[in-house]
């Protein structure tokens, strides 16, 4: 999606914004501010597992690998924005993947899990939210914001509550009655 050039993820505006103030790669800003959203997701008491982790370790490394091979893709919109419409799909697939098999939500689905858990909200619009106020952000320290990322933001939540129902995963099912003591 980033060599789309129509724009970036809500998160990538963010991160390449402050990548480039701190000196540091995409993937690692990546890293970093995966620690800091799990970090939110911890205080409203979110369950994490091995894959939480491992998704904060992976993903910029990834990212870096991957941003050095690919090539940008400018003056082809076709191409651009089926790079763009493909990245949301396999971001609502892949995170419904991964949060169904149990091995912990990654930190951004983590935080958008327990806003869910804690308000009642739609998956679609806990995920709407957090993308806006991120690539707003990102949009004033100066990241690669466009009409792709709008998209983006408007999509990623009906994208990953589709894999929800796709896969017939439950992020949070009933949970059960916890028994009260006897009073004297």
């Amino acid at each position: 999606m980033i060599r789309g050039n129509i724009g970036t993820s809500a998160w990538a505006v963010l991160e390449v914004a402050l990548s480039k103030i701190l000196h540091i790669t995409p993937g690692t800003m990546t890293v970093i501010m995966g620690f800091i959203v799990l970090s939110g997701a911890l205080i409203m008491r979110e369950r994490i597992g091995w894959g939480t982790l491992a998704n904060i370790l992976s993903i910029g490394p990834w990212e870096d690998f991957m941003l050095a091979r690919v090539p940008s893709v400018t003056n082809n919109w076709p191409v651009q924005y089926g790079m763009l419409l493909l990245a949301i799909l396999l971001m609502g697939l892949a995170s419904a993947i991964y949060i169904g098999v149990d091995a912990g939500a990654g930190p951004r689905d983590s935080m958008m899990l327990a806003i869910k858990r804690t308000t009642g909200m739609s998956l679609r619009l806990a995920r709407g939210i957090i993308e806006v106020t991120v690539v707003t952000i990102g949009f004033l320290l100066g990241g690669p914001a466009g009409i792709g990322t709008l998209i983006y933001a408007l999509l990623v939540g009906p994208s990953v509550q589709w894999g929800f129902k796709l896969f017939h995963v439950q992020p949070h099912g009933p949970e059960a009655e916890i028994p009260q003591a006897p009073e004297d």
